[in-house]
């Protein structure tokens, strides 16, 4: 064998090798989220030292996003989001250092109130219409909670509405909830246009446009299985805040 050869397999091999690392360092669908409330009299002071932790310590795969929540039980309240990110990242990424720590508790957590909540999420792009990163200033989150056993039927339900978004320009995030709490799906619509996409008359009535996707007297069924398949689900709105945001 030649030595030109031998260097060509060897090559080869390497890139064989490093082949499954590339897929899975690639497959950044996981987000993490933290909600916070500050205290009402400190709410300048938690915007400032927000907007510094988040610039100096959050980026590459820890990049944030902030959000002002302005609507339903959270309002008042600030919905982080770091990622996306892959799970073999979370596990390297540890505490971001002792300084990243010790800002947080000083000029961030001083602040707030008790009240807390966070979680992980993935992102699922075959029940969605969006792709994970193309992120839009205002949006709608919908949590839908399956009943115990129901989950498999709520995938389905959401795989009928994805035809319906499809075909009503809707541009949809879908995400189910990752060891945080209640099995969960999220629904982030995500407004390019701005909320002027909620006005009346922007789009074709839901149910018409359910039914030509789905078919004749699907949207009467689509009502049942909401009574059938899911536990619970609200909504709310939230509007990106750029200058908490990291950069």
């Amino acid at each position: 064998m030649t030595l030109k050869l031998i260097f060509k397999k060897a090559f080869i091999y390497c890139l064989l090798g490093l082949l499954p690392a590339a897929a899975t360092a690639q497959n950044k669908n996981v987000i993490s989220t933290h909600r916070v409330f500050p205290k009402m009299d400190k709410i300048s002071e938690f915007e400032k030292g927000l907007a510094a932790h988040a610039q100096k310590y959050h980026t590459g795969d820890a990049t944030w996003r902030v959000f002002a929540i302005q609507s339903g039980p959270d309002a008042g309240g600030y919905h982080i989001t770091e990622g996306p990110k892959s799970w073999e990242s979370e596990d390297a990424r540890g505490d971001l250092g002792e300084a990243h720590t010790q800002d947080w508790n000083k000029n961030v957590s001083a602040h707030l109130t008790d009240r807390q909540s966070a979680g992980y999420s993935v992102y699922i792009d075959s029940l969605s219409t969006i792709g994970l990163g193309e992120f839009t200033d205002k949006i709608n989150i919908s949590h839908v909670y399956p009943k115990i056993g129901k989950g498999d039927e709520v995938v389905k339900m959401i795989k009928r509405l994805r035809k319906t978004w499809t075909a009503a320009g809707v541009t949809v995030a879908v995400y189910a909830a990752s060891s945080s709490g209640k099995a969960q799906y999220t629904l982030v619509t995500r407004y390019k246009d701005g909320l002027k996409e909620r006005a009346s008359g922007y789009r074709k009535p839901f149910k018409e446009v359910y039914e030509a996707a789905n078919g004749e007297g699907s949207h009467a069924q689509y009502l049942r299985d909401v009574s059938d398949y899911l536990d619970e689900s609200w909504s709310e709105l939230l509007f990106m805040r750029k200058d908490l945001s990291s950069k």
